[in-house]
């Protein structure tokens, strides 16, 4: 016993330096992570004078609300917002639903092709065609500039369905199954009744990714889309930009000098109004995140 002891007193110097490293590096991470978020949103309520001279640094200077109001009132921006919301809605049901379909027989083992069908998937993250055959492809489906272009080019991702079959096959052990089938349970039944109420956290990780990717997403409204009444908003607030950006061409120094002020300033001002809303998703599927993509990647 005091043998015992005295190993754990030797140890506890070690471990108590460890925790310090430990804590030391996640505050230098977690500084690095919101230092920058912090100068985003404080510069976004700042003036363009005091953003010229460099005098933001985590705390507005002289508060003013300039640049949220030139991107609300862009005519633009109440459409790409509804578009956003409409592709990001559309297109995770649609993602969620086929990953969901992809990876629960790839997790069976009785099913006998599994490791050539997974093998394929695997290839296309490997290899593909590349932008230019997939164009041809949406064009010759009739998709370009049509709403489907934003949704089914991209509509199930091989990363997710990995994890969501490992998932499934760490989660639903073939017992379960075995058993629902002797009362009679078909596999359709097993998926719906069973196997989705057990898997929240990975359908909550799966909603975020996609939910993500679908938002942030511009450069496939860039290449199939013509119509700016289909525009996200992603693409409407490059358009703010670019519009501010060019619009001081033909003007004087002094209004040449007031547009890149204001350029400055809405710079922030965008990247403010782009995050907001996937800032406010993220703490609602945050406690199932962690647990579903750890045991989503581990195991299988």
């Amino acid at each position: 016993m005091s043998n015992h002891s005295g190993l754990k007193l030797y140890r506890a110097p070690t471990d108590y330096l460890y925790m310090v490293l430990v804590f030391s590096l996640s505050i230098l991470f977690s500084m690095a992570i919101l230092v920058p978020l912090i100068f985003v949103v404080a510069a976004s309520f700042s003036s363009p004078d005091a953003l010229m001279a460099g005098q933001v640094l985590l705390w507005p200077v002289e508060f003013n609300l300039r640049g949220y109001t030139m991107v609300l009132e862009h005519k633009m921006l109440i459409t790409g917002f509804t578009n956003t919301l409409i592709y990001a809605g559309a297109g995770t049901v649609i993602n969620v639903v086929l990953t969901i379909l992809a990876a629960y027989p790839l997790s069976r083992r009785d099913l006998k092709i599994r490791n050539p069908v997974m093998f394929l998937f695997a290839f296309t993250m490997l290899f593909s065609g590349g932008m230019i055959p997939l164009y041809l492809l949406v064009r010759d489906l009739k998709l370009i500039n049509t709403r489907w272009a934003m949704l089914l080019p991209n509509a199930m991702a091989v990363w997710n369905v990995i994890i969501t079959r490992t998932y499934f096959q760490s989660s639903l052990p073939d017992e379960m199954l075995e058993s629902a089938n002797i009362d009679g349970c078909d596999d359709f039944r097993f998926l719906w009744k069973i196997a989705l109420p057990l898997s929240v956290p990975i359908i909550a990780v799966n909603v975020l990714l996609y939910a993500v990717g679908h938002w942030n997403s511009y450069f496939n409204a860039l290449i199939y889309l013509n119509d700016n009444a289909l525009y996200p908003l992603q693409l409407v607030l490059r358009d703010i930009l670019i519009q501010d950006d060019t619009a001081g061409i033909s003007m004087d120094v002094t209004k040449q000098l007031e547009q890149q002020r204001l350029r400055y300033l809405l710079q922030y001002s965008t990247i403010v109004v782009a995050t907001v809303p996937v800032a406010i998703l993220y703490p609602f599927v945050q406690k199932y995140f962690v647990s579903g993509i750890m045991v989503g990647a581990i195991k299988g």
